[in-house]
């Protein structure tokens, strides 16, 4: 018997070893840090930006990623927004290495420091602080950054309270220590009056005194291109310097770390100086303005502020500007105290920036009870006079007319003889000035 063997060939392929992957590049941020307002500072930020982007690109292995910078008051971590930047690049896996200076370009206290090292230690960051020469990753790096930063706090301490010695030794002869003020500049360590903000400053006490409020001076002020807001006129008003006085230390610096602004209240001594300089404001009309200041807050009874929003805050937009309503009290600490809720930019700016219309809050409150309830509002919009337009939870509008409620139809019979003899005196006043 023939038996056929099947011949098989057999095909041998010669496999081309991969090649080696290309070690990826270390990506390399920096970050620096100066305080904010100095002239030299900031060019000294400057330097350092072209001094670490050069440095980074200059290194083959490296990829440049970002110098973050803050022009910073303080060393907290959460007061700095680039640092905060930077940190989320890691966090993103973006950033194998950090370049700075030193620890106290870093932080300025031991706590930040290290939550900041471990935390980026953690996500495999290394920190490299040039000034110590201190790698965060290496073994000894920790034992070495809690050392030096408790060094660099106390550095930061010291330098501080220097300069605090500084500031207080200059208050006590009765020197000014880098003061900024509407209505003067400084000229070799005098205040000196500048002559066109003068001028405004006058107007601001005349306006006062004559019964004009802070806001509607801060309206009029505004229309003429002057922007001075309300807490600013109201310190303006309370001001000594305006008359030629000087008191110092009314504030101080809370610790080295914030840099946190404290009202002295009696912890320190204030100082003085009567006469230190020209003055804008005569000393009898100053006067005369703080006894205004005093009578209108005895008059003023404010409502005690809730701890909790309203519950029409954010719900109610200007149909004309597109800003949100916000509530507030009409003649407020007299009998005719009553709560509506204002267009923003008409109340801050007013009517020639948004003619808007006020809503009293019980007619509110009616209208919001006519649609159900507030529950089933998604939002409100005042398009226009004596008109609410309420778009519903379930997709409805709803446009609802409102008419204000007479002002006399709640008046008691008590109140309106009191008007009545008002209007009777009046008319009398008149008749004996015509005799």
């Amino acid at each position: 018997m023939f038996i056929r063997k099947e011949v098989i060939t057999i095909k041998i392929t010669q496999i081309q070893g991969l090649a080696p992957a290309l070690p990826r590049r270390k990506r390399v941020a920096a970050y620096a840090r100066v305080s904010s307002g100095k002239e030299a500072m900031l060019h000294s930020l400057s330097a350092q930006i072209s001094y670490y982007s050069d440095y980074i690109r200059n290194h083959s292995d490296w990829e440049y990623v970002q110098v973050f910078v803050d022009e910073a008051l303080t060393g907290t971590k959460e007061a700095r927004p680039q640092f905060q930047e930077m940190l989320e690049a890691c966090r993103s896996g973006r950033v194998d290495l950090i370049i700075t200076k030193s620890i106290s370009r870093f932080a300025r206290n031991t706590v930040t420091v290290l939550e900041s090292v471990r935390e980026l230690k953690n996500l495999g960051v290394d920190v490299f602080f040039e000034e110590q020469n201190i790698h965060s990753m290496s073994a000894e790096g920790e034992v070495m950054l809690t050392i030096l930063a408790s060094y660099a706090q106390e550095e930061s301490l010291s330098a501080s309270e220097n300069q605090k010695w500084r500031v207080r030794k200059s208050f006590s002869e009765g020197k000014i220590c880098g003061m900024r003020m509407f209505g003067f500049r400084i000229q070799n360590g005098q205040l000196v009056v500048k002559p066109d903000e003068a001028q405004i400053v006058k107007t601001i006490f005349s306006d006062y005194l004559s019964g004009m409020g802070i806001v509607g001076i801060s309206k009029k002020l505004l229309a003429q291109g002057i922007k001075l807001n309300k807490s600013t006129i109201s310190d303006m008003l309370r001001n000594e310097k305006y008359m030629g006085d000087l008191r110092l230390q009314k504030t101080f610096i809370k610790d080295h770390i914030s840099k946190t602004k404290v009202k002295n209240v009696g912890q320190l001594p204030q100082y003085l100086v009567e006469n230190s300089h020209d003055f804008i404001i005569g000393k009898e009309i100053f006067i005369e303005v703080q006894a205004e200041i005093s009578r209108r807050s005895k008059n003023y009874n404010p409502k005690p502020r809730q701890s909790t929003p309203y519950p029409y805050t954010g719900l109610i937009t200007c149909g004309k500007c597109g800003s949100p309503y916000k509530r507030k009290y009409n003649a407020a600490g007299t009998k005719y105290e009553k709560a509506v809720w204002i267009c923003t930019t008409y109340d801050t700016k007013g009517k020639e920036y948004c003619d808007s219309q006020q809503i009293p809050e019980d007619i509110l409150h009616e209208k919001v009870d006519e649609v159900g309830g507030i529950k089933q509002i998604g939002n409100i919009k005042v398009p226009d006079k004596n008109t609410l337009v309420f778009t519903m939870k379930d997709g409805r509008v709803l446009g609802i007319p409102w008419v204000h409620t007479s002002r006399s139809k709640s008046w008691t019979p008590q109140m309106k003889e009191a008007a009545r003899q008002r209007q009777l005196a009046r008319a009398q006043k008149r008749r004996e000035n015509e005799q």
